[in-house]
């Protein structure tokens, strides 16, 4: 059978172990843009509150790849007070965005830990119309594919109720502040509206309505990961 046929009919999570049965017998009909293919991106967006962390990991179990979080990234740099670090938590502790440039090179760095891998979900970027040309052209060099986008969508009083409930039981200093729920929430009306329409002119899209129980919308968005 030939590569092209083998890699067709392959789940993708699979690919990776192809590809190793592939270099040990020795086949000769494939080429590095196949190899490079291996990994697939799956983005999960949507406003805060929306529950994407939880979405994430359940589809981490159900496709089998990476759930990295952005914002999970950031903190760790938080933690050890790198310079990046120090950078990010001055605007995320007052519910500012973090700066496209400073993003950059964090995903810039989480692309190549995981270059190798069968793929990754995404979550928390991109945020803006210039992350998302970023992010466009990194994957376009370095060769990688993204495979779907999941757009949560959750009315605001409904992203406020949410918000409510974490505050409760969350230990983070910015979960608490109601004026900080609000502002990110404008905030991704204003900035990260504006990139999903940007990703539909880019990449697949498919948009969940996340109104229901957290059952009913994980139904959904598995549904969307893979149709």
């Amino acid at each position: 059978m030939r590569f092209s046929s083998l890699y067709k009919f392959t789940p993708h999570y699979d690919k990776i172990q192809l590809f190793k049965f592939l270099i040990a017998n020795h086949f000769s009909d494939f080429d590095h843009a196949r190899i490079i293919e291996l990994m697939e991106i799956y983005i999960v967006t949507g406003p805060p509150y929306s529950g994407k962390g939880t979405h994430c990991k359940r589809l981490e179990e159900t496709l089998r790849l990476k759930h990295v979080s952005t914002g999970e990234q950031c903190r760790k740099e938080k933690q050890h007070q790198t310079n990046i670090g120090k950078l990010i938590a001055d605007y995320t502790e007052k519910g500012d965005l973090v700066p496209d440039a400073v993003m950059k090179t964090v995903i810039d760095n989480t692309l190549n830990e995981y270059k190798d891998s069968a793929g990754i979900i995404l979550d928390g970027y991109p945020r803006t119309v210039d992350q998302v040309n970023t992010l466009w052209e990194l994957v376009q060099v370095k060769g990688l594919s993204i495979k779907k986008v999941i757009s949560i969508e959750v009315p605001t009083e409904e992203l406020l109720r949410r918000a409510k409930e974490r505050a409760e039981t969350s230990d983070r200093e910015d979960d608490k502040n109601p004026d900080t729920h609000m502002k990110r929430i404008t905030l991704f009306e204003s900035t990260t509206k504006p990139a999903i329409i940007r990703m539909k002119e880019l990449m697949p899209v498919t948009s969940v309505e996340a109104m229901g129980s957290i059952e009913e919308n994980a139904k959904k968005v598995k549904a969307a990961a893979l149709s």
